[in-house]
């Protein structure tokens, strides 16, 4: 299985994960909300909002694109500390760190 259908296949469980822990959104933050500069966005959008409204859609977009995925990254660091004690945080935690492991993979 290559890196593109493996990433797919992530960011698919990461969304189930967040909907089944009741962290999935009906409705996009604003527009300024959605533009900060900050690291994930940490200024502006909570950690499930982040990884719904800005890193599934990007990574999605560049797997469909097949465009050159990044070469290494971690955000679970991040996501254990911002999601600490909310309700299916240790699922979101899981498939996150699998992504982390295959961009540190290569």
């Amino acid at each position: 299985m290559d890196r593109y259908h493996q990433t797919q296949q992530l960011l698919e469980r990461l969304e189930s994960v967040m909907r089944e822990a009741g962290g999935w959104e009906s409705n996009s933050p604003d527009a300024a909300a959605l533009a900060s500069t900050e690291p994930f966005a940490i200024d502006t959008l909570s950690c499930s909002q982040w990884l719904q409204w800005i890193f599934i859609p990007r990574m999605k977009q560049l797997v469909a694109q097949k465009a050159a995925l990044p070469a290494q990254f971690e955000i679970s660091p991040y996501v254990e500390e911002a999601m600490r004690d909310q309700q299916g945080s240790m699922a979101v935690l899981a498939v996150t760190r699998e992504l982390d492991h295959l961009f540190r993979a290569k």
